[in-house]
């Protein structure tokens, strides 16, 4: 009992100080990195950056200056943190390889919420979907479509692939094609369609508007038009130019061709 007894009082001797140490360290240091994690989201508010990278990025330091901390107390009370690096090396590994997928998508998120393609709000076409964002997530961004449907699309595609981010820009060109038959008077179209131009305000005046027969096809001759409107009104402009051109065309006597097909009957007489 005697040689336990003086074996516990050595050790305690020996290990209570760095025990203390590490507890206090332990502390303090839980402090410091709270006190750290705040200055480092204090600094991010004067950065422009949406609301769920600074989240995650302040949560990524904090994870950081914790690990390191907890390695540091190990360290001071003896362990040996090479084999317990190692260790957790393996782990890691380990868990890559089973989660590969799932990493993919974390780190196509990451991507995704640091480099900024598109927003909350702004309607895109990916992955051969098209909605408007309506959140991003880390492993994960969530579309709705115009009819009302909501699409998960996992970000480690997403962030690799190309994105068509149709919100960005203040203003969008409309593409119309119309088409009128060879017998009609092509500068009598080309003045109607230049007037339907003119008396919709929702076109912009700032950017000229493009007119011009584009294709001797073969039952038609084809118009393009290129107007220029504000992204709002870019749907309301393509739908009602196309009823306006059908209902002018009809009224200016000017033809709209169509597939139509011709059957010709010819009578045989039997002969015996």
């Amino acid at each position: 009992m005697e040689k336990y007894l003086n074996q516990f009082y050595s050790m305690s001797v020996e290990y209570a100080p760095k025990i203390l140490l590490a507890i206090a360290t332990l502390i303090i240091g839980l402090q410091v990195v709270k006190f750290a994690a705040k200055l480092f989201k204090a600094s991010l508010k004067k950065q422009e950056m949406d609301e769920t990278v600074k989240t995650f990025l302040t949560r990524l330091v904090k994870f950081a200056l914790k690990a390191a901390l907890f390695i540091s107390v190990a360290t001071i009370v003896g362990v040996k943190t090479s084999s317990f690096i190692a260790m957790l090396g393996a782990a890691g590994l380990a868990i890559g390889l089973a989660l590969q997928g799932s990493l993919s998508n974390f780190a196509g998120g990451v991507v995704i919420l640091v480099v900024r393609p598109f927003s909350v709000g702004d309607f895109i076409t990916a992955q051969g979907n098209s909605g408007t964002v309506k959140e991003i997530r880390l492993f994960c961004t969530i579309l709705k479509t115009p009819d009302n449907k909501t699409i998960y699309i996992p970000n480690g595609g997403l962030a690799n692939a190309s994105i068509v981010n149709v919100s960005i820009e203040p203003q969008r060109r409309v593409d119309l094609t119309f088409g009128i038959g060879y017998d009609d008077d092509v500068s009598k179209a080309k003045s109607v369609l230049k007037r339907l131009i003119e008396e919709d305000e929702r076109i912009l005046t700032d950017r000229k508007p493009f007119l011009a027969v584009s294709e001797l096809a073969d039952s038609s001759v084809n118009f393009v038009m290129r107007v220029w409107v504000k992204k709002s009104d870019y749907w309301g402009v393509h739908f009602d130019m196309k009823e306006k051109v059908k209902v002018t065309f009809d009224k200016e006597g000017i033809s709209i061709p169509y597939p139509h097909q011709e059957v010709y009957m010819h009578q045989v007489n039997d002969q015996a």
